[in-house]
């Protein structure tokens, strides 16, 4: 939409209220409201102004003024809110230099999709991300300086099955919840709602249904598009399916590895390079790819431990990747393999079909930050000829001891990957898509709130093992 498109649509919706959300570093959607009034064709170019001394990773206190300047091609109307509200995403401008804030991870994820066109190899970068995510009844947390402890429920939970009150069994076992029909999959309803919701805010979805763990978790998978759309959509994706839930009395997480035991959540990550109109990915050699889209996984393979930090970014993502377990914590490709770091799906023939999926990503990281990466490292790949080996269509946890040292693993630690992208992100910095300063502060802020938060507290789990040493 243009400008004036947007204020007559929302004329057309009473709109009374005028909403702008933006992301900070870590990856969370922040807002403010005004009047509808307040906007006016010259606010698309002069923009509002935010305090964003109190953003996490954003600037210093003495130089926190910043311009929001509305994108109208995120326009659309919040279903959650009794005011009518209009809805748009924002860009984030230095107010004195008039220039993209360089933290702003939106405006990286611009910067890449400008970037694949200045490098020439293509005009088009799809991203199709397949978030999961597990929906709880109630949830309990806390850790001072004398305890510390986490308390989930779901009546879906199979550790309900012994419940004496209110139990009409039907729970999905651990690790078998894969499709099955209600009322077994208690969330048809639920998930639906969500999808509808979705639909109405202009998403395009393509199926939903209910995840191998126990406990209510689900997927909703929608149609691929361009980075930054992609991105914008899973930001979309994840304030409608927590508000839906949050009127159901539920609470949703994203949450990588909640509970012990069972599957956790990934967001595999679907990417093509198109130009022309035409996919550049669709060939002649190993599983229908042509040869830029081999070199584009071994960029993905060869920095593959730096985006760790990226596009796994929490201490609890490494709770998931853990070898032997459901997550694919092996450097490898493969055609249909879903034990590979990258998967070639093999559904259809069709060219335009033909895509890589990475499948170490999960959904606590920043959409437009992780997206970002991912093409980065394919480019790296695809310029500098990037050789991904053989591809590997054994079950890798079936392998030797022997032939598991021939292949790489992800990192076993946030710091691991932390460490890792500290020396290798030069890659990052080409066409100053990333800055050394970004990844120097989101480094730091990694370092210093999230790891050795973790690593300086007592574990629940280390009483029962230490208490009586």
């Amino acid at each position: 939409m243009s400008p004036k498109e947007v204020l007559d649509f929302a004329k057309k919706h009473d709109a009374k209220q005028v909403d702008l959300r933006f992301s900070d570093i870590p990856g969370l959607q922040h807002h403010i409201s005004y009047p509808i009034s307040q906007l006016d064709e010259d606010a698309f170019e002069e923009g509002f102004g935010i305090d964003g001394s109190s953003i996490r990773g954003w600037a210093a206190i003495n130089e926190s003024d910043m311009l929001l300047i509305p994108d109208p091609a995120t326009v659309f109307m919040d279903p959650f809110a009794e005011i009518p509200t209009l809805v748009m995403v924002g860009g984030v401008i230095d107010p004195i230099t008039k220039q993209h804030y360089e933290r702003d991870p939106r405006w990286i994820a611009r910067k890449a999709e400008m970037y694949l066109k200045n490098a020439g190899v293509g005009d088009t970068a799809y991203f199709g991300a397949e978030a999961e995510f597990f929906v709880f009844d109630n949830v309990r947390f806390d850790q001072n300086q004398h305890s510390g402890y986490y308390f989930i429920d779901a009546e879906e939970g199979r550790w309900n099955s012994g419940r004496e009150k209110d139990n009409l069994g039907y729970r999905p076992r651990y690790k078998e919840g894969y499709f099955p029909v209600p009322p077994t999959d208690h969330y048809q309803e639920l998930r639906s709602e969500m999808v509808q919701t979705m639909i109405n805010c202009g998403l395009v979805v393509e199926c939903h249904h209910h995840e191998v763990a126990t406990g209510g978790q689900c997927e909703i998978d929608q149609k691929f598009d361009t980075l930054v759309r992609s991105a914008d959509n899973m930001m979309l994706y994840k304030y409608i399916v927590r508000n839906v839930a949050y009127q159901y009395g539920k609470t949703v997480t994203f949450m990588p590895k909640p509970l012990f035991q069972d599957n956790g959540s990934g967001m595999h990550t679907h990417q093509s390079i198109w130009k022309d109109g035409k996919p550049l990915f669709a060939g002649e050699l190993y599983a229908g790819l042509s040869q830029l889209a081999l070199w584009y996984i071994g960029g993905l393979l060869k920095h593959a431990r730096a985006l760790s930090a990226l596009i796994a970014p929490t201490t609890n993502s490494y709770k998931r990747l853990v070898p032997g377990y459901e997550a694919p914590v092996n450097l490898a490709y493969s055609r249909r393999n879903r034990s590979a770091a990258v998967r070639i799906p093999m559904y259809s023939a069709s060219p335009k079909a033909k895509r890589v999926e990475f499948r170490p990503p999960d959904p606590s990281c920043n959409p437009y930050l992780a997206f970002s990466a991912m093409l980065m490292a394919g480019l790296d790949g695809i310029l500098n000829k990037v050789d991904p080996g053989e591809a590997l269509d054994k079950d890798i946890y079936d392998l030797s001891p022997e032939e598991m040292k021939n292949v790489p693993s992800m990192p076993a630690s946030l710091e691991e990957a932390l460490q890792a992208l500290e020396d290798d992100h030069a890659f990052l910095l080409k066409g100053d898509v990333f800055t050394e300063e970004l990844i120097e502060t989101y480094i730091e802020y990694k370092r210093k709130n999230e790891y050795d938060a973790v690593r300086l507290r007592p574990h629940p789990y280390e009483f029962s093992l230490y208490y009586d040493i």
